[in-house]
Formats: C-alpha cells, sequence, structure tokens
C-alpha cells in the first residue's frame, strides 16, 4: 500500500487517460484531495488498489431521425443533379435545333435574293418584248416598208424569247 500524492495531470499519465477523465475518476471514487504550495490539485491515490482499466472508447450513435435526413438529403442531391443533367441536354438539344433553323433561313433567304433578282429580269425582258410587240402591232416605221420591217422585228422577238428562256432556266 504505496499511497502517492498525484496532479491530475500525473494520474491521468499513469492510467493513460485524458487530464478530464483523471479528475472525474478521482471524484467518482472520491479520492482525498488537496492543493499544493503552487496551488495545483493533490490527488491522494493507492495504484495498487486502483485497479482502473479504461473502457475502450465508443462512437457515439447516431441520431436514426438524422440519419435518415441525411439519405433523404443524399436523394434529393442526386435528383437534382440528375434534373441538371438532363436540362443541360435539353439546352443542348434546343441550341442544336435553333442553329439548324438559322442555317435554313440563311439558305432561304440567299434563294429569295436569286429569285427576286431574276425577276426583275424577266420583268425588264418582259418590259422589253412588251414594247417590241407594241411596236410590231403599229406597224409605222418611219422610212422602211412596214412588211419586211415587221417580219426582221419578229425575227428579233423569237430571238429575244429564246434568250429570256435560257436565262430563266439558268
Amino acid at each position: 500500500m504505496c499511497v502517492e500524492l498525484l496532479t491530475y495531470a500525473d494520474l491521468s499519465a499513469r492510467l493513460g487517460i485524458s487530464r478530464e477523465a483523471a479528475r472525474s475518476l478521482a471524484r467518482r471514487r472520491r479520492l482525498a484531495r488537496s492543493r499544493s504550495a503552487d496551488g495545483k490539485a493533490l490527488v491522494s491515490v493507492d495504484l495498487s488498489e486502483l485497479r482502473y482499466t479504461p473502457r475502450p472508447r465508443r462512437g457515439r450513435r447516431a441520431d436514426p431521425i438524422d440519419a435518415s435526413l441525411a439519405k433523404i438529403e443524399a436523394f434529393k442531391i442526386e435528383a437534382f443533379k440528375a434534373e441538371v443533367a438532363r436540362l443541360e441536354m435539353v439546352a443542348a438539344n434546343t441550341r442544336a435545333d435553333f442553329e439548324r433553323e438559322r442555317e435554313r433561313a440563311d439558305r432561304l433567304t440567299i434563294e429569295l435574293m436569286q429569285a427576286a433578282a431574276e425577276t426583275a429580269a424577266a420583268n425588264a425582258w418582259a418590259a422589253r418584248l412588251e414594247d417590241e410587240v407594241a411596236v410590231l402591232r403599229t406597224g409605222r416605221q418611219a422610212g422602211g416598208a412596214i412588211a419586211g420591217y415587221a417580219a426582221r422585228r419578229l425575227g428579233h422577238l423569237a430571238a429575244a424569247i429564246v434568250h429570256a428562256d435560257r436565262a430563266a432556266c439558268r
């Protein structure tokens, strides 16, 4: 029976526990305590009789409600991630559709401009042909025979019609 006066720090070092655990142990076992000259608490303890073995540490058990809430939150996060991925795919598809329609509109604009130019050229040819037909109908040309002039103008008119037809087919 060797009684020793130990501080809580010394007791914790001997037993291999924390300083607070040593203090709690001294209180629980009602060991005699006193103060040293420097103001530290001293505990009278007989280590041979103490027979203290620290319990293995157990992890705190999680609250089942917190665990289920965490699972629900994890499911929600996964659902949101899936929704974000789906929306990104929809946005990419919509963007591709937009680009395709934009290219189509550009092509149609070019075709429309070409058609407008061809229409203007055809209208010019039609106006010229109408003028030639009007001249042929009147049949009056100063300084020449009407029949010869009409035949010549008819040939020019046929050539102009063929030329306009070829231009329209291009």
